[in-house]
């Protein structure tokens, strides 16, 4: 059995085994944050500016480092060469240097955080001009310094942020602190005080999720390296143990369940643990202990091409990029095939992935993308997507297309009067929807079959959705059930419609029978698929792939569609890839 590009890996003699019967997976985290929380939080954040709080920030700074830590994770020499002839690029977005003052947007918010966070610097240091990188270096962090190193700004001191530059700042010392100008190299030790002293007291009030988990590292970076720092490393310890506590389920998902904040969180710790090999310290061993459980959870998402499957806002990363981020944290597991709490199923069967969504949305407040997925799939041929998500809500500037990628039609899964199956309201917020999915899994020589129905439409349609998915051991073909099974309770009048949405991975050709009753898909690797459906129409029709790098791809879908009357539908389906 393949478990897409990952080798038979050792995992300390654990084994991960499939536990068979029915099992409730229900909402959990903190919920949206509420309006009184919103308030509170904008007031805290006003206090930032009050004399009493700079008073708080002011002390000694350090002459220098106790170390430097090298960092895990190699940056990109061609966007290192980039800075140096004057651009800063980062996935699709470029901006002149001369642009980049840190005192107002430039770009998307996630590019505007990309530059506060100065995760460039890995790429400086990939340049081939050394020279060249450390002018760049410290011209960018002069002008950081002018705007907020001596004032504390919303948009400079955001705890996450200050969390990911001190990791940066330490890690990359060599080019910041390399200048003759003793009065620069002051300010850029005072800054990495003050910032330590602001993340003390702030961190843990940053959400829930990988921003809180950066914060803690921050604090915990600057306990390891600044003199002194024994007692701020002790509570800092605490914190991320706590922060890690309420961020990561006992199965490793992080709450906002994108593999994309698993990714992240897994590099912040990396890095965090080269911080604690600089002073020749091992990382903790709870913190350890929740890095392997991270892993093993973020390799449950990952496709037959190595790279992880688009959901809760995240578009597909690259296989590339999660090899770095594994290699950086050291950590050897096996994927996990069946995560208890954060809700994501994965069969392997040869050269066939299989990733399915089995729980309701994320409510965590930190979880901005979340996504009305529940039921969806995605299944991989070797390296070739063949049936996806659209993905990547989070990645995309344009606020409409964004909350479209949200949507329930932009997944692979049954969609019941053009209505998302969790709402997803105004403010970007998740309305009313699914709060409980009911699981079963089984295992046998034949193959692998999960079962699982969730109740999004019940209150408003008087339906659940029933999905049964069986993959056979070949990982040849895979045979579907979707049904719309009546509550009893809400009774449905008349014919309701549905469509259940197949959307395809980009390089995908496909033709629709002239039956109406299935397709046929053929592969950019040269592979076939058959699809057949029973108890619907099938038409083909177009959609949309956010890649990697954040570009929309226009692709195809496969939709079955049929209506429902009151006593409820079901439409039985099959992938089969001719031999």
């Amino acid at each position: 059995m393949n478990d897409g590009g990952v080798d038979e890996q050792r995992d300390g003699g654990a084994r991960d085994t499939i536990d068979a019967g029915h099992r409730m997976v229900r909402a959990v985290g903190e919920g949206n944050a509420s309006l009184g929380q919103r308030v509170a939080d904008y007031f805290d954040r006003l206090t930032w500016r009050t004399p009493i709080h700079d008073m708080r920030l002011k002390g000694r700074y350090p002459r220098k480092l106790l170390a430097v830590p090298a960092d895990p994770i190699a940056g990109s020499a061609e966007y290192g060469e980039a800075l140096t002839a004057g651009w800063l690029a980062w996935r699709t977005e470029f901006r002149a240097l001369d642009e980049v003052t840190f005192a107002s947007s430039i770009g998307s918010a996630a590019f505007d955080d990309h530059a506060q966070s100065f995760a460039w610097l890995r790429d400086l240091w990939a340049a081939p001009d050394r020279a060249a990188a450390t002018r760049t270096a410290e011209i960018l962090t002069q002008r950081w310094l002018a705007v907020h190193g001596e004032r504390v700004t919303e948009r400079g001191w955001r705890p996450d942020l200050w969390g990911r530059r001190m990791l940066m700042w330490t890690a990359h010392a060599p080019l910041l602190l390399s200048s003759t100008d003793l009065i620069y190299r002051s300010s850029v030790l005072s800054a990495i005080a003050r910032g330590a002293r602001h993340l003390d007291r702030t961190a843990d009030k940053t959400p829930v999720g990988v921003r809180r988990i950066a914060s803690w590292c921050g604090v915990v970076a600057a306990g390891l390296l600044i003199p002194g720092g024994d007692p701020r490393r002790a509570i800092g310890e605490t914190g991320l143990e706590r922060a890690l506590a309420l961020s990561v389920g006992s199965d490793g998902g992080i709450a906002s369940r994108s593999p994309r904040d698993q990714l992240d969180a897994i590099e912040l710790l990396a890095c965090l643990r080269a911080a604690y090999d600089a002073r020749r310290l091992d990382l903790p061993e709870g913190v350890a202990q929740v890095l392997a459980r991270m892993v093993s959870a973020m390799l449950g998402t990952m496709m037959g091409d190595a790279g992880l499957s688009s959901w809760q806002g995240t578009g597909p990363v690259a296989a590339d990029e999660v090899q770095a981020v594994l290699h950086a944290s050291r950590v050897v597991r096996r994927p996990l095939r069946q995560a208890s709490n954060r809700g994501y199923q994965r069969i392997a069967a040869a050269r066939s992935v299989l990733v399915m969504d089995a729980a309701p949305p994320p409510t965590a407040p930190s979880a901005a993308g979340a996504c009305a997925s529940t039921l969806a799939f995605e299944l991989s041929d070797g390296e070739q997507r063949v049936v996806v998500n659209c993905g990547g809500a989070g990645m995309i500037p344009d606020a409409g297309l964004s909350a479209g990628l949200r949507s329930t039609a932009a997944h692979s899964t049954l969609v019941l009067a053009d209505s998302n199956s969790t709402a997803l309201l105004p403010d970007g917020a998740l309305g009313r929807g699914v709060s409980e999915v009911d699981l079963s899994r089984q295992e046998s020589d034949a193959g692998s079959r999960i079962e699982a129905r969730h109740d999004g439409y019940a209150r408003r349609f008087g339906f659940r959705h029933h999905r049964t998915l069986t993959m056979a051991a070949d990982g040849l073909e895979l045979r579907g059930d979707d049904s719309l099974v009546p509550t009893g309770k809400r009774p449905s009048r008349g014919q309701v419609p549905f469509a259940i949405r197949f959307h395809l991975g980009s390089g995908v050709e496909v033709l629709a029978s002239a039956d109406a009753q299935g397709a046929t898909l053929m592969t950019s690797g040269g592979m076939t698929w058959h699809f057949r459906a029973g108890g619907a129409t099938v038409v083909i029709e177009e959609s949309v792939w956010i890649d990697p790098e954040g570009q929309v791809v226009p692709t195809r879908q496969i939709v079955a569609g049929g209506s429902a009357d009151p006593g409820g539908a079901s439409v039985s389906w099959v992938f089969k890839r001719a031999r």
